[in-house]
């Protein structure tokens, strides 16, 4: 399990406000980490100017990529050389507990915490003032994770509106002004061999699974069958043997093994939503005491034991349907690959090179009216992100589930 989850009270990490700084490691720092840290080495990125008119005319300004892959916040540079502005980030808090390093990296780069296992108002206070006084844009990834998928987007969530909407008001009381949201598309291509690229790879996971090199197999069949036996292998470990089925009715299963336990529980009664959502609200749950007191150990044992089943599922969820079926692109063949090795070894070594190209959609303007039930500003957001992302109805049906008991 990655270290996402921090056992100790939470404390706001604000921006840093310079402007040097952040200049000079945007221009000499991050483009050399993304090329060691995850291969990207190419970018472009289209649609500035409409940020840029933005920005001029003085309105708050909110950018919401997708989040399709871990370089995305390193990847904001070449945003930010597109509309010529800093910008600042919000970012999981557990991002800042890394070591000193990362920590005044991220907030040198206009980067602030965000507590996800519970309401933090100072970060939604911080955000709202960004983008009330048009400081500078600021960057929510509203899908809350990773996704690995190119072509996919988890669900959305609700707190990005909440945020707009709250800054559009103070806008509108402080001076008239505007509060406008601009969904942004990051899509990678992969420009080497894909065969050469993940043999090595796939034959370290066989190796770990004691099989023999599968090669005699065509890519994608070995992809697959790899699949089936790290799945096989998390069935045993937490149901006692393998199910029937295909993989994603037997994922879909174990997921609620996994969590309808935990969530009568924790929570009363099996939950509703996406499962991103559902393991949101058991580690705020199961964390609050952990914070809070000085559980004896076997308590506090059995309650990490429950956070890294949440942490598997949640992972297992973003494994999409259907994404090697057709003719998959070398982009779908690589995300899958690299969620084998981040869900064994808790990251994916970098696959060189990558180009990021990144869209930058037209502008929502933020209307101040509360509104009640889900937000159509999330709903507007979701759909300019797919159609620039290219993501039809069918695609659309891969991806991971929002109801409890849906397979992903």
């Amino acid at each position: 399990m990655q270290d996402v989850i921090i056992e100790e009270p939470y404390e706001f990490v604000p921006p840093r406000r310079g402007t040097i700084l952040p200049r000079l490691l945007k221009n000499l720092l991050v483009p050399r980490q993304l090329r060691k840290n995850f291969g990207v080495v190419d970018s472009a990125c289209s649609g500035g100017e409409k940020v840029r008119d933005a920005i001029a005319a003085g309105h708050g300004v909110l950018l919401t990529p997708n989040h399709s892959r871990p370089s995305d916040p390193m990847a904001l540079i070449y945003l930010a050389d597109a509309i010529d502005s800093l910008l600042y980030i919000m970012a999981s808090w557990h991002l800042f507990k890394q070591g000193w390093l990362q920590r005044f990296l991220i907030r040198t780069m206009g980067g602030f915490s965000i507590y996800r296992e519970g309401m933090d108002r100072a970060a939604l206070q911080c955000s709202m003032d960004i983008l009330a006084n048009a400081e500078r844009p600021l960057v929510i990834f509203p899908e809350g994770a990773v996704s690995r998928t190119n072509d996919l987007l988890n669900p959305l969530m609700e707190g990005t509106a909440a945020i707009a909407r709250g800054a559009a008001r103070k806008r509108a009381e402080r001076d008239g002004g505007k509060v406008f949201v601009f969904p942004v598309a990051f899509r990678y291509h992969f420009l080497g061999d894909i065969e050469a690229t993940l043999t090595p790879v796939l034959s370290d996971i066989e190796k770990r699974l004691s099989w023999q090199p599968q090669k005699h197999l065509e890519l994608r069949e070995r992809i697959r069958k790899v699949g089936r036996g790290l799945l096989g292998l998390k069935e045993v470990e937490y149901i006692g043997e393998t199910q029937p089925g295909d993989l994603f009715e037997r994922a879909g299963r174990l997921i609620d093994h996994l969590l309808h336990p935990l969530e009568n529980e924790w929570l009363g009664g099996n939950q509703d939503g996406s499962v991103v959502a559902r393991v949101k609200r058991l580690r705020a749950a199961i964390l609050k005491d952990m914070v809070a007191e000085d559980l004896p150990t076997a308590e506090r044992d059995r309650r990490w034991q429950q956070l890294s089943a949440l942490y598997f599922a949640q992972q297992l969820s973003l494994y999409p349907r259907g994404y090697l079926d057709g003719d998959p692109s070398n982009e779908r063949y690589l995300e899958t690959v690299e969620r084998f090795e981040e869900d064994l070894d808790d990251a994916a070594r970098p696959h060189p090179p990558l180009k990021v190209a990144i869209d930058i959609c037209d502008g929502l303007e933020v209307s101040p009216e509360r509104v009640r039930g889900p937000d159509p500003l999330m709903a507007a957001i979701e759909a300019s992100l797919e159609q620039a992302l290219g993501i039809d109805d069918a695609e659309r049906l891969a991806r991971p589930a929002d109801a409890a008991g849906s397979q992903p």
